[in-house]
């Protein structure tokens, strides 16, 4: 199973939490991720998003079909996400779109067996794969907004 965490991009400071909007940088880093990752996510990845508006902004620049899943808010915990992805026992692979340090705490718990902080940028991508044949496993890609626009 593939499990790709996308943390929202850039967002405006303000209340409720649950409406802050993209800035303008962020709406460009969203757009430059989401292309990259419309050409590289497999056609049948489940995307699985908070409801924060950041969140849905954010996944609308993949121009794909998403859910929003309340399991993925800012108020949840990385256990609740990994539930949600269905990690590792899911025949599909999994994008969540998500927060900090929510994000940090699901690769660090599927990674090195324990929750920690592990900072993720805005915008960035942390790409998790898990093979059945041998158990264990690895990072395939951790990018942010700037590499990800130099990568074909």
């Amino acid at each position: 199973m593939q499990l790709i965490l996308w943390r929202h991009a850039e967002a405006e400071p303000g209340e409720p939490d649950l409406e802050r909007a993209l800035t303008p940088k962020g709406q460009r880093h969203a757009a430059r991720v989401g292309a990259w990752l419309n050409r590289a996510l497999p056609e049948d990845c489940r995307i699985l998003v908070s409801p924060a508006k950041r969140c849905i902004q954010t996944v609308k620049a993949l121009g794909r079909r998403y859910e929003i899943v309340e399991a993925l808010g800012t108020e949840s915990t990385a256990e609740a996400i990994i539930q949600a992805a269905d990690w590792p026992g899911h025949r599909q692979p999994a994008l969540i779109v998500g927060h900090q340090p929510l994000l940090g705490q699901v690769a660090s718990s599927v990674l090195a067996g324990r929750k920690q902080d592990w900072r993720i940028r805005k915008g960035a991508v942390f790409w998790i794969e898990h093979k059945a044949s041998d158990g264990l496993p690895y990072i395939r890609l951790v990018a942010g907004p700037d590499l990800i626009g130099k990568l074909r």
